[in-house]
């Protein structure tokens, strides 16, 4: 069954469940409760990973919630694995910087080879190492606390990093930052930053993508959605921009285009719900 076909029985079959404006796919594997980062794979898979605790691995699951592969990542570890991003040669970067205290000086992001065509169950990574300049604190005072990251995605030979706000008071601003997409250590380049709403708990950035013809970048929050359209890449965030609420309030935290007009999302496991592969189309 095509992966097109199997998202229409699955939405279907589940249109009587209250997923808001998402399509339910399938229940992940209850290992992943912790999903933190996806980018679609081959054969109607994505590839996912868990977060902090989790172990140095990234998984290939399929659309009816069934393990196809798993790859140990050797030369990185799980401190805080929070997003995936994949580039135009199948390469596929794991973001370990989650930093919800703001204090880590060792955020880096792991590089490896297009794990679709791995025959094993190893695949080496190599260190994509960065720090943010405007960071002089380790923790910063509470109302500067701007530095954790769980959504980037690549574009044009780089990474485009999205911070997550977790100052108090909230104040929302999101900060737009960009690095080389190659082994190396860097400073950041700060490219700007803009405000997707002020709501504390939804209005914090999880998760990112850009779509296969580079012309709609997706934010994802925790039941928001912000789709950005004719824009310059530098300042992709001055352009025309789409807030979408999704009818749900889950803690939706990976987000990758299947094509240009349609998204899968997942959810972490919260209080018995989540650990869902969805879908929206736009």
């Amino acid at each position: 069954m095509s992966r097109y076909l199997y998202i229409l029985f699955t939405s279907l079959l589940f249109s009587c469940s209250n997923y808001g404006q998402l399509t339910y796919i399938t229940k992940l594997p209850k290992k992943m409760d912790e999903n933190s980062g996806m980018v679609v794979g081959r054969d109607s898979t994505v590839w996912m990973i868990n977060d902090s605790g989790g172990a140095d691995k990234i998984y290939q699951i399929n659309f009816k919630g069934k393990y196809v592969k798993q790859l140990e990542v050797k030369n990185a570890k799980n401190k805080d694995w929070e997003e995936l991003a994949r580039d135009i040669d199948g390469n596929v970067y794991i973001a370990d910087t989650g930093n919800n205290a703001n204090k880590r000086k060792d955020l880096v992001i792991y590089k490896i080879p297009n794990p679709d065509k791995e025959k094993g169950d190893k695949i080496e990574a190599e260190r994509i190492e960065f720090n943010f300049p405007e960071q002089k604190k380790f923790p910063p005072k509470k109302k500067n606390l701007h530095f954790d990251t769980e959504a980037i995605f690549y574009a044009k030979d780089s990474l485009y990093l999205i911070t997550k706000n977790r100052s108090h008071p909230f104040s929302g601003e999101a900060m737009i930052y960009r690095i080389p997409a190659k082994k190396g250590k860097y400073k950041a380049t700060y490219l700007g930053e803009f405000i997707p709403c002020t709501d504390f708990s939804t209005c914090k950035i999880t998760a990112a993508d850009i779509s296969p013809d580079g012309k709609t970048i997706a934010l994802l929050g925790y039941g928001k959605l912000w789709l950005f359209t004719n824009f310059d890449l530098s300042n992709f965030f001055k352009g025309e921009l789409k807030t979408i609420d999704l009818g749900i309030r889950t803690q939706l935290e990976s987000i990758s285009f299947l094509n240009n007009n349609t998204l899968l999302l997942s959810d972490e496991e919260l209080h018995k719900s989540g650990r869902n592969l969805y879908s929206f189309s736009f």
